[in-house]
């Protein structure tokens, strides 16, 4: 098949966990976290050749920019660099790409949250919605006008907004995504599906024979 065994985990790059310990921690197997080594080590030599994920690569495998700001692409490494160090190594990209497994509890999936929780209160607000909202859609082939931009949020704020207090809270997130469980597909897409297809038959064939 030709996946990356253990022993090659330490070769020029910094050394990572064992894949069966990060497989038992995530929702991969064994074999989908080595398929996911080699996507890591393609994203995170593309730019700076030290064998981490800095924010320009990051962006890079995104939108295949490097250089444009934009609020989600910022947002999503943020989140991922879950040492808060500037860089995302390759146990925080196989943690944060776990929650997006098809296979992840519904709990699991609380980093869409935290993504549009742009002040950090542990609500959403609609502005909050509206600000991503835009951003997804400036990265986009879509063009929508403002009023179909605020119909839109205005209806998924609703729904989501379950007790009318004017913000979405956790609970009522996760009930939400419960309900509309492709919820989580569109709004990362097709930038983070971008990432995890770049090989899909390689990780596919991987998971399968595991």
């Amino acid at each position: 098949m030709g996946c990356a065994s253990s022993k090659q985990f330490s070769r020029s790059a910094p050394a990572h966990e064992d894949p069966a310990v990060l497989a038992s921690q995530t929702s991969f197997t064994v074999n989908g976290v080595e398929a996911l080594y080699e996507l890591y080590k393609k994203l995170s030599f593309s730019i700076v050749k030290d064998g981490l994920m800095h924010k320009e690569e990051f962006q890079l495998a995104l939108f295949r920019n490097s250089n444009r700001a934009n609020l989600f692409a910022d947002r999503v490494f943020d989140l991922f660099d879950l040492k808060r160090n500037g860089v995302i190594d390759f146990e925080e990209f196989v943690r944060s790409l776990s929650v997006f497994h098809p296979k992840a509890h519904i709990s699991e999936k609380t980093l869409a949250f935290k993504l549009y929780d742009l002040r950090g209160t542990g609500y959403i607000e609609k502005e909050e919605l509206r600000e991503m909202g835009l951003a997804l859609l400036d990265e986009s082939d879509l063009c929508l006008s403002d009023s179909t931009v605020e119909t839109i949020v205005d209806n998924t704020f609703s729904q989501a907004d379950s007790n009318g207090d004017g913000r979405i809270d956790p609970e009522e997130w996760e009930e939400f995504v419960k309900k509309n469980p492709a919820t989580l597909r569109n709004m990362f897409l097709p930038y983070l599906q971008d990432i995890t297809m770049s090989f899909p038959s390689f990780i596919m064939h991987s998971e399968a024979s595991d």
